[in-house]
């Protein structure tokens, strides 16, 4: 049985995903700031409804811009869950644009992308998120640069952070995490739940169909506050926003 809901949800989610390239080669040019934020946030937790995952927001999501928001980093899924909560403007690693379906999906709802390794194509990109925020836009990044295990929050590489500090824009930080039940569990109440991680060899179809498989998948968007960096340099403000969302999602701090 859980096999074919498995089955079952996989194939309603690529009509879904077939339906949101659809929507924006026709319906988002037309649609003011505003407008796009909307369908992006209604087409992310139909996402997240497909493949049976609730979603539970704690805090105060952010309202405008310019804002720097951090969090720590999972899965595939976590853009669709944080755009769910609010949607942000992300900054991904390249390869994700090749992903089939929901690259042409990511870089249409306006994606930057980086090529990690290539530190000529960090500067461009900070150069372009400092644009971005002086625009009045909320961006998002995943300073740990790969995604982790859910079991703590690895070292945050700071460069990107310098868009913020050029701007003197603030950094947002926040903790995602995974658990298992679809109660109202804080974090700390619940067992972390596996389905979703995307380490290692795991391929992005084993980790969907993981994802797919489970009865009680909860992921848990936990906004903390808005912090300056005060004179700080961006190594030692990002040592402090990771200890603050591994705190936001009850994580330890992983070794590097």
């Amino acid at each position: 049985m859980n096999a074919l809901r498995a089955a079952a949800r996989l194939l309603r989610l690529t009509l879904h995903l077939l339906r949101g390239l659809h929507t924006l080669r026709t319906r988002f040019p037309g649609l003011d700031e505003a407008g796009r934020q909307q369908a992006i946030r209604e087409w992310s937790g139909q996402t997240l409804r497909i493949l049976g995952v609730r979603l539970q927001v704690l805090g105060e999501p952010p309202g405008t811009g310019p804002l720097l928001v951090v969090a720590n980093h999972q899965s595939w899924l976590d853009i669709f869950v944080m755009n769910a909560a609010r949607p942000c403007r992300f900054v991904s690693k390249a390869d994700v644009r090749h992903w089939p379906i929901v690259g042409r999906l990511v870089a249409g709802s306006g994606t930057l992308f980086i090529e990690r390794d290539n530190r000529r194509d960090a500067l461009r990109v900070v150069h372009h998120m400092a644009e971005r925020l002086q625009a009045g836009e909320v961006l998002a990044v995943f300073p740990e640069g790969t995604t982790g295990d859910g079991q703590g929050v690895l070292p945050f590489h700071a460069n990107l952070l310098q868009a913020a500090l050029a701007t003197d824009s603030p950094i947002l930080p926040v903790g995602l995490a995974y658990l298992h039940g679809h109660g109202q569990a804080l974090l700390g109440e619940a067992r972390r739940h596996d389905a979703p991680t995307y380490i290692g060899d795991t391929t992005l179809v084993a980790s969907l169909w993981r994802t797919a498989r489970a009865t009680d998948v909860q992921a848990t968007v936990h906004w903390g506050e808005a912090d300056r960096a005060q004179g700080r340099d961006r190594r030692a403000w990002g040592q402090a926003l990771r200890t603050e969302v591994a705190r936001l999602a009850d994580q330890p701090l992983a070794a590097p």
